[in-house]
Parts: C-alpha cells; sequence; structure tokens
C-alpha cells in the first residue's frame, strides 16, 4: 500500500506560478505511475497530467498543455506539476494518484489510478 500526499498548493493571482508536489509513501519499493487531477467546486473530478514511473512518458489534458508541466524525482519518491500562467479557471483542489507499474489501457484516465491523496487547494484570484 501507498498514500500520496500534496502540498504547495495557495492563493496566487492570475498570470502567477506555483509548483505542487506530491510524495509517495509507504511501500514504495515498486515502481507508480503518477497523475494529478483536480476538482472544482460543483464540478467533477478531472484528469490533469501523468508520467510513467520512468518518467519516459507524460500526458496532459487540453486545458493545461503549454502552461504545466508534470516531472518526478524517483530518488525521493516525489512528483510536481510547475504550474505557469495560472487562470481563475484552474481553481480547484489538486490531487495527486499513483498506480503500480501502467495504466491497464489509459494514462488518461483517473480511474486508472488506485491510490489517491487528500489534495492541496489551488486558488487563482483575477
Amino acid at each position: 500500500q501507498v498514500q500520496p500526499v500534496e502540498s504547495g498548493g495557495g492563493l496566487v493571482q492570475t498570470g502567477a506560478s506555483l509548483r505542487l508536489s506530491c510524495v509517495l509513501t509507504g511501500r514504495t519499493s515498486s515502481s507508480y505511475s503518477m497523475a494529478w487531477s483536480r476538482q472544482a467546486p460543483g464540478e467533477e473530478r478531472e484528469f490533469v497530467a501523468a508520467i510513467t514511473w520512468s518518467g519516459s512518458r507524460t500526458s496532459y489534458a487540453d486545458s493545461v498543455s503549454g502552461r504545466f508541466t508534470v516531472s518526478r524525482d524517483n530518488a525521493k519518491n516525489t512528483m510536481y506539476l510547475q504550474m505557469n500562467g495560472l487562470k481563475p479557471e484552474d481553481t480547484a483542489v489538486y490531487y495527486c494518484g499513483a498506480v503500480l507499474g501502467t495504466p491497464r489501457s489509459d494514462y488518461m484516465s483517473i480511474a486508472e489510478y488506485d491510490y489517491w491523496g487528500r489534495g492541496t487547494q489551488v486558488t487563482v484570484s483575477s
């Protein structure tokens, strides 16, 4: 069992940058692919970005492509989400997810990830 733990959220103005971190705690000797999702008030949770356990492949939602960058440091069991050019519509709780190995079919489906953290709030003011 592993447990993702997110940090780095906050309140920023439009156009600002933030970097979220997700540490994978627990039995992390195995390799996990990881992902970010987000949920705005009154909305369904949506996929944001994903990265394979090796870091060789990344995927992004269209709404964040070109502004967000996902990366990881396996020595630290940590995944990052660098968010640039933030917009008010990026306001949401951001969650970190993990799945052992690689997703069964679709990297961009949040249903593929078995372990999720409690989230970190990102608020972008206009």
